[in-house]
């Protein structure tokens, strides 16, 4: 008797990017759906010059809001468009790298919205790296005071 693999869960991700990203967005974007996502593609779609705060926002909307679980976003170097995004209530946006970035990001930090470079991070890094950041689980215990102290409500002491 052979024993079948346990069904996979599927969400729904939110995902945006500004004109550098648009290519690496799309990979990601079939990925996602190839593996039975729903995906909200807020934009951009083409190569011509927009802003990546106009992305973010809509992305980190969508997430801080419960629409979707996670957000994933992608411009030049991902710097810019993370810190746009972490502007916003609720979102703990990591700029990843790799792959262990994206796992710890997801352990320790319970980050809900990754940030991806398309200029620094090639497609296969990205897509393993996003694989690992939505199978991660948080792993809470002595991270879950830390992270509290992320929370906008808190104000910072000394």
């Amino acid at each position: 008797m052979t024993q079948s693999s346990p069904p996979r869960a599927t969400f729904m991700v939110a995902m945006g990017s500004d004109h550098a990203g648009v290519e690496l967005k799309a990979a990601l974007k079939k990925a996602l759906e190839g593996a039975g996502h729903t995906v909200e593609d807020f934009g951009t779609h083409g190569s011509e010059s927009v802003d990546y705060p106009d992305f973010a926002n809509k992305v980190a909307q969508s997430v801080s809001s419960g629409h979707a679980p996670f957000g994933v976003l992608v411009c030049g170097t991902g710097i810019g468009i993370s810190i746009a995004a972490n502007r916003h209530p609720k979102i703990r946006c990591a700029l990843v790298h790799d792959v262990t970035g994206a796992r710890l990001s997801r352990q320790h930090n319970d980050a809900n919205v990754i940030a991806l470079g398309a200029r620094v991070t090639g497609p296969e890094v990205a897509l393993d790296a996003l694989r690992a950041f939505l199978t991660t689980p948080y792993e809470g215990g002595r991270h879950e005071r830390r992270v509290t102290k992320l929370t906008p409500e808190r104000t910072p002491s000394a």
